[in-house]
């Protein structure tokens, strides 16, 4: 998770303008809006933590850090205003005591006990200042000085106030106030000569001298592919340097080398890149780097350690030295004129290897724990870490599984002995759990000592607490404000202590404010504000400044009471000097936060229906609907079975059917614009009209008596108790007038028989017309709430045709029953389609038995 820290020059001198009419400290602000902007394109990016420093006085500099999120972040950032003084050097010290917050707590250094380049925090500093000089209380400085004390317990253990894993990047602008006639050089952005260009080479940074708003982008792009996983080390060499290589990719020893002139690739200062695992996200690793001393029971401290290590190479080629299950790490180097130079050899199958001075206990330089070589491809350069003193353990281990197949001898044993007292105490726990995933028995005791007297170890377990401490008093402190200037104290010389109420001036300001005295006009100056007129004082308009009830004069009474009402129930609209138009001059960020401005407003009436669905609000949008239609889930009513009795008013409903109310489910709400535009149905039942033959109303081949069964069977549900509403029984043959709505049909009370013996013939186009709005409205009766299901039996009823349609009707009710979970409905549709079935099969029966008569 990268941690990005801005430090934003707040200075006065920030507040300078460029030819474009723009302040350097809008400049800087935009500057680190667009670096959002660029490094958002990235998916790595939604890790990143962003922190805000400025120039002032610590700890109030802290505008966001640990526990601030984006949005207090950005907030921050507009806020900021240019004053006071360019004290860089105390500013970068708040940010680098603000990034070393935690690390003391979670251990990440591991002081005394190796580097891991695996335990890292990857941060980027970078500070946007105008580069002039720097000042400070105390006057004009000429060099940057970061102070030596930090309020920060344990920032003794390292001599630099920054770590390995933080880099500081400076964009200096040097942008002019008036437009310049050269055109603008392409290439690359040079380092800046202010005082912090020299800071910024040492954390392993760089600067840029802005001069144009192009510079700037380029900048900010270059800043974003920095942002990078990694440890800064400091690669210097150690011996001869190598002898030349030919052509041929062979040493030359006929050519000289010249090895006293100093190179650049002899020192780098570069970074080493960590790169995460792949699976968990994080970065893996087993072998630490060395530190620069031996740990010894009888040191009574830790030393200082550097903030990068000192890796030194030796230019002897050697052989690279692996063995199978032995686990190592890789690093690659960041491009520098080391790798340049290894590249150029050309020598993929050798390597240099890598000493810590001091970490060994009787070799100054130490031995080698890795070694650098170049990739196959000749296209990089990487850091092999492996155990120290490898090159005499890796044979061990393999004389161990190929010659001893995991026993070991006595003359091994004292080898491995030996091997042991060369290694630095912290190495033990990583080698035993390497040799337990090669599969070795346990060779190292587990009594394992770390090698610090027990007086460091209680020193850092201290310093662990009180920077817990210190941790929540500068996190508490963040975003506050720094106490702002009371004003100047001036002392009373004149010696005369005279009341204030003896001041002549205070007696006229006095009478002129209870209205005994008016001004005179001859002392306002009526120049200043030209187009203005100045009201004259109404001497019956007086000020209310009664301190006594008794001194209200009995005419004013009544007004006093309506203005002691308002002032103490603050029932009036608007404040003193405000208007109306006022009162809607709402910040851009409260604009769009309508759900404040509803609960304001007063409960609204209930629905005129309320079987229908509620609509939300739809600010915005008036065609808007709620897709989170609520549709009750009859499964558990189905299982219990149909509720036959009614229930009446007054009469307390049961705890099992409260139960069954809460049991909803959520359903999409399905739209039926198809069906009102004139389109088909879904599973195409009306796509195809009838036979005219079907459509006739009483139907040729049907008897009577059926349709008076199939009637009773409607009305058989009625009785059923599935029907609240007092209905008919009759069939619906066709409407006596001419129209054919169902929803302007009524039902007739007369006899099935009487209605279809009256019936008109009615057409096949008129009668798909009329089935068609039936299936709509089928449609919109199976989508209501609850259960009255009086209107689905009688628009059944009203179907025009013989049974073979009213059949299909029936079994079209049932699957939008099922879409929406009407498990009650589809059981007594079904019910219904049995009897059609029956009806059916008689009438086939009877139909063969009049054929085989004749």
């Amino acid at each position: 998770m990268p941690i990005l820290l801005f430090l934003i020059d707040t200075s006065a001198s920030m507040n300078q303008r460029t030819d474009l009419g723009t302040s350097y400290l809008d400049i800087a602000k935009g500057a680190v809006e667009l670096f959002l902007k660029l490094r958002a394109r990235d998916p790595a990016s939604r890790g990143d933590r962003y922190m805000l420093v400025t120039y002032d006085e610590p700890p109030y500099c802290i505008k966001a850090g640990w526990k601030e999120n984006h949005a207090t972040f950005m907030s921050e950032l507009k806020n900021l205003q240019a004053s006071g003084l360019t004290t860089l050097g105390q500013a970068l010290r708040s940010s680098f005591d603000l990034l070393n917050l935690n690390r003391l707590i979670s251990g990440i250094d591991n002081y005394g006990q190796g580097r891991n380049p695996f335990f890292l925090e990857p941060s980027i500093l970078i500070t946007i200042t105008d580069g002039n000089k720097l000042t400070s209380t105390a006057g004009v400085q000429e060099e940057l000085h970061l102070p030596l004390n930090s309020p920060l317990p344990g920032s003794e253990l390292t001599k630099e106030p920054f770590r390995w894993d933080q880099r500081l990047f400076a964009l200096v602008l040097r942008l002019p106030g008036l437009a310049s006639t050269e055109p603008e050089q392409v290439g690359s952005v040079p380092t800046d000569e202010s005082a912090i260009t020299q800071m910024c080479e040492v954390t392993g940074g760089r600067s840029y001298c802005v001069r144009t708003q192009r510079m700037l982008n380029q900048c900010l792009e270059s800043l974003v592919q920095k942002i990078q996983s990694g440890v800064v080390i400091n690669f210097e060499k150690t011996g001869p340097d190598p002898l030349p290589v030919g052509e041929d990719g062979l040493t030359d020893s006929a050519r000289p080398s010249n090895s006293f002139a100093a190179q650049p690739w002899h020192s780098c200062h570069k970074l080493i890149y960590v790169r995460p695992n792949s699976k968990t996200g994080v970065p893996v690793g087993h072998w630490p780097i060395p530190e620069s001393f031996w740990p010894d029971q009888n040191l009574p401290s830790l030393p200082p350690r550097t903030s990068h290590p000192v890796v030194r190479f030796s230019c002897v080629d050697c052989e690279p030295m692996v063995i199978d299950k032995l686990p190592f790490d890789k690093y690659e180097l960041e491009p520098s004129p080391l790798t340049q130079y290894i590249l150029e050899r050309k020598s993929p199958h050798t390597c240099w290897q890598v000493f810590v001075t001091s970490s060994g206990k009787y070799n100054e330089l130490g031995y080698p724990f890795g070694y650098l070589k170049a990739s196959t491809t000749l296209t990089c350069v990487n850091l092999f870490v492996m155990p120290y003193n490898y090159p005499v353990l890796l044979p061990l281990l393999d004389d161990l599984f190929k010659v001893h197949k995991l026993k070991a001898n006595l003359k091994w044993r004292q080898a491995f002995d030996s091997y042991l007292k060369t290694l630095p105490p912290y190495y033990l726990l990583p080698l035993k759990k390497a040799l337990r995933m090669m599969g070795a028995p346990n060779l190292i005791s587990d009594n394992l000592d770390c090698g610090l007297s027990y007086s460091v170890i209680s020193y850092l377990k201290k310093l662990s607490q009180q920077t817990k401490l210190e941790s929540e008093r500068i996190l508490a402190s963040v975003g506050k404000k720094p106490p702002q200037e009371i004003g100047i104290r001036v002392k009373n010389h004149s010696g005369v202590g005279m009341s204030l109420t003896h001041s002549k001036n205070f007696r006229k300001l006095l009478k002129e404010i209870i209205g005994e005295s008016a001004p005179r006009l001859t002392e306002l100056n009526t120049k200043e504000f030209a187009g203005f007129q100045l009201g004259l004082l109404n001497k019956d308009l007086k000020p209310q400044t009664y301190r006594n009830a008794y001194d209200i004069p009995r005419r004013g009474l009544l007004d006093q009471l309506t203005r002691m009402r308002s002032n103490l129930l603050k029932t009036h609209k608007f404040i003193v000097g405000q208007d109306e138009d006022s009162l809607h001059s709402v910040p851009v960020a409260q604009m769009g936060n309508y759900q404040e401005y509803l609960k304001t407003l007063a409960s609204p009436l209930r629905e005129i229906d309320p079987d229908q669905p509620k609509r939300l609000h739809t600010f915005g949008n008036p065609f808007k609907q709620d897709k989170k239609g609520m549709m009750i889930d009859e499964a558990d009513e189905f299982v219990a079975g149909p509720q036959n009795k009614v229930k009446r008013p007054g009469e307390a409903s049961s705890p099992l059917s409260s139960k069954r109310r809460r049991n909803v489910t959520v359903i999409p709400e399905v739209h039926e614009e198809k069906m009102e535009n004139g389109q088909l149905a879904p599973d195409g039942f009306l796509s195809k009209p009838a036979p005219p033959e079907l459509m006739n109303i009483a139907g040729d081949g049907i008897p009577r008596n059926q349709l008076d069964s199939l009637s009773d069977d409607f009305a058989s549900l009625r009785k059923a108790g599935l029907i609240h509403k007092p209905g008919t029984n009759a069939i619906l043959g066709g409407s006596k007038s001419g129209r054919v709505s169902v929803e302007d049909r009524k039902v007739s009370g007369t006899s099935t028989l009487g209605t279809v013996a009256n019936a008109l013939q009615i057409t096949p186009a008129m009668a798909q017309g009329i089935n068609a709005d039936i299936k709509h409205q089928l449609m919109k009766e199976v989508r209501k709430f609850g259960r009255k299901y009086e209107r689905i039996f009688t628009l059944l009823e009203e179907v025009q045709g013989p049974l073979a349609v009213k059949k299909q009707f029936v079994e079209f009710t049932i699957k939008e029953a099922a879409r929406f979970k009407r498990r009650v409905l589809i059981q007594y549709l079904e019910k219904v389609l049995e009897k059609i079935d029956s009806h059916h099969h008689l009438n086939n029966v009877n139909h063969i038995n009049s054929r085989s008569s004749c």
